[in-house]
């Protein structure tokens, strides 16, 4: 019997995980059954987007208080994810686990709740991935590698083996990470970076190598 969930955020972001329920939906007999969105601040152009696909808008995240239902957080942001999942904590909701059925998931790998593996991502061995970790499209997370919480990996970004990456790190559209380094809380890594050497906590870095301004 399909599970009821529900998509916190009906922005882009949130609208790209609808395709990943309905990609499940399509390749397990209808694993979920999405009541709809809750966003607290919705533009009026992400409810016409809504409605043209045909999802139900249900109000702010509070009526995630009378649905006895999953979610899972559609923000790409770190930080504010963070804060949502914060505020949906008090609610007692329980938060779903996604996996697109194009990414793969390698052996002896642990998966926090709230995590979502979008389309053609690659999670190798032995790989930790936090509360409310993103992987986004063709994204690759190598060996051993440990993800902290609110962790976003953008499109066709590498996570190389052995790499610590510390909650709320943004890692931007076909960044790499090499080997055995690691990046501290909150720092964010430039769409297209090189990052050869570890990084610290709240610092940005962009280029090849990755460098901080």
């Amino acid at each position: 019997m399909p599970e009821p969930l529900v998509i916190v955020g009906c922005g882009g972001h949130g609208r790209e995980i609808l395709g990943i329920v309905s990609a499940i939906n399509s390749a397990d007999k209808q694993r979920w059954k999405l009541l709809g969105f809750v966003d607290d601040g919705p533009t009026k152009e992400n409810l016409h987007r809504l409605n043209r696909l045909d999802v139900a808008f249900l109000g702010p995240c509070a009526e995630l208080v009378e649905l006895s239902a999953k979610y899972v957080i559609g923000i790409g942001d770190p930080r504010i994810r963070a804060h949502v999942a914060s505020e949906i904590d008090e609610y007692k909701a329980q938060a779903a686990k996604l996996i697109h059925p194009t990414a793969t998931v390698g052996l002896e790998t642990t998966l926090a709740e709230g995590v979502v593996i979008f389309a053609g991502a690659r999670v190798t061995t032995n790989v930790s991935l936090g509360r409310h970790v993103h992987i986004n499209q063709n994204a690759t997370i190598g060996h051993d590698a440990v993800l902290g919480d609110f962790v976003q990996v953008n499109p066709l970004a590498a996570v190389s083996g052995g790499c610590r990456i510390e909650e709320f790190v943004l890692i931007g559209t076909t960044a790499a990470v090499l080997q055995n380094l690691s990046v501290g809380v909150g720092a964010t890594i430039g769409a297209g970076a090189c990052v050869v050497r570890n990084v610290p906590t709240r610092t940005v870095v962009k280029g090849v190598p990755a460098k901080s301004d």
